[in-house]
């Protein structure tokens, strides 16, 4: 069949693309920045690219008439500016009405589910979408999850943000709430499932693991199977607000993100009883396997996909490319230069830096700037990144976004997505000759730029000839 996939740079579709190619399935993704993906990573002639912005109709121009089926895994929940439920609602139309006008027989959509009679803002978003996709010239498949579990998704990196960082928890009411956690496998062969299947046409199913958990169950029984001793003690008098902080101080969400969640936690996402399993021949994964599994991929390395790869900023609103051209005029820049024995190995340490192998000098001062950052509302230094050893182009790496990640040219250029009076970029090269240069590019906004910059200067001097020797290999006494 011929798929058209949709949020391919977010969680659930890097997940399910590979599965589609790998039954033969021809698939076209649609991305909002063609510099986000990465095609070489899926070496099959079955697989093509276009631009296309859901909240743009005139881009939407670009898909093809000829598809079968389209799959709708658009979210907007952790957008940090505007409305995300006119965002969802806009995206929605506008993908319907262009779905309309080709051959696709049937569209497939990851929602939640919503099965209370009193919604969060993200829940009743969602429900929206079923309604304004719903009652069209295609049929409509919808499979609602709540809780999805696997490495790299957003519920499991929270649940592992606050169990292995707190072993005392004063947490508010809604840990109480009862939820049907669902593993991402099982996702994925739900959404693979469904695929032509003319028994699931025009209807619309949750779907869920066997297991019916309170959100303190869930972190407690993550805290057995990591093995640590966790106490939670529950409090009535946290407000959602507090809450929301909560999570954004512990957790590597966004503030905005935390907010959303937070009014979701206070709801019960139980599943309604379904023959859907039954029929597509899935054998449903429990909790506890599923976060063995999780933890499995991580420590192989094997981590498809991440949630905070996708949240959503202004540089993936405005596009990688708009920022890839490092500026030059009303710039100041920090350019370092080191001759490496060996051009490999420090490539190799650059494709490694940031995360858990740290930034190679001072990581204490990052990490003080990192906390800096959140206080005023920033990403900090929490979301890490997805894998030890490799990177491409739209990763999140700290509080950095990866613009380009390019191997053959031995570049590696980075964004700042701190809160900052200006732009920042970083960057290194290694040129034919085995000369390492790293280059600190900063923009400043006004006079308050210029005085940050000069404020900063004697630890960029510690820093970042510290970093860049460490990269080099070269010994300081």
């Amino acid at each position: 069949m011929k798929i058209l996939l949709t949020g391919v740079t977010g969680y659930i579709a890097q997940r399910l693309l590979p599965v589609l190619l790998e039954n033969g399935h021809e698939v076209i993704c649609c991305v909002r920045d063609i510099n986000r993906f990465n095609k070489k990573n899926y070496s099959t002639s079955n697989l093509s690219v276009i631009e296309a912005d859901f909240l743009n109709k005139e881009s939407l121009r670009h898909i093809p008439n000829d598809i079968d089926v389209a799959y709708y895994l658009i979210h907007s929940m952790s957008t940090q500016s505007g409305d995300f439920e006119n965002m969802e609602e806009l995206c929605a139309t506008n993908f319907k009405n262009r779905i309309e006008k080709t051959n696709a027989k049937q569209v497939i959509y990851l929602s939640g589910i919503s099965n209370a009679d009193e919604l969060s803002k993200h829940l009743s978003s969602r429900k929206n979408v079923e309604s304004v996709l719903s009652g069209s010239h295609f049929a409509l498949t919808t499979l609602k999850a709540g809780i999805i579990v696997g490495s790299g998704s957003a519920s499991f990196e929270i649940i592992r943000d606050l169990v292995e960082k707190l072993p005392f928890m004063i947490t508010p009411r809604w840990l109480k709430t009862k939820c049907q956690p669902i593993a991402i496998r099982n996702v994925v062969e739900f959404l693979f499932g469904v695929i032509g299947k003319t028994e699931t046409y025009n209807n619309s199913y949750d779907i869920g693991g066997p297991d019916i958990l309170s959100y303190k169950e869930m972190l407690l029984r993550f805290a057995n199977i990591r093995g640590l001793k966790r106490r939670i003690v529950i409090v009535p008098v946290m407000t959602p607000r507090i809450s929301s902080y909560w999570l954004y101080f512990v957790t590597a969400t966004s503030f905005a993100l935390a907010k959303n969640l937070v009014n979701s936690m206070k709801i019960e996402v139980i599943c309604k009883p379904n023959h859907l399993a039954s029929l597509l021949g899935i054998n449903l994964i429990d909790y506890d396997t599923s976060i063995k599994l999780a933890f499995d991929k991580i420590e192989h390395n094997q981590v498809l996909s991440s949630w905070k790869d996708a949240q959503t900023s202004e540089i993936i609103n405005q596009g990688l490319s708009k920022y890839i051209e490092v500026p030059v005029n009303g710039c100041f820049k920090d350019i370092r230069s080191r001759k490496v024995d060996n051009s490999s190995r420090s490539l190799e340490k650059i494709w490694s830096i940031g995360g858990k192998n740290g930034w190679y000098y001072g990581n204490w001062l990052w990490e003080i700037r990192g906390f800096i950052d959140q206080l005023v509302g920033g990403v900090g230094m929490r979301r890490g990144r997805k894998s030890d050893t490799e990177i491409v182009s739209g990763d999140a790496l700290d509080f950095w976004r990866v613009l380009l990640a390019d191997k053959e040219k031995n570049r590696l250029l980075l964004y700042a997505e701190m809160k900052l009076p200006g732009e920042a970029w970083l960057e290194f090269r290694i040129d034919k000759n085995n000369i390492l240069t790293q280059t600190a590019t900063f923009r400043p906004l006004g006079l308050l730029g210029r005085l940050y910059w000069y404020s900063i200067l004697p630890f960029h001097g510690l820093i970042f000839n510290g970093m860049i020797n460490k990269i080099a290999e070269i010994k300081t006494s």
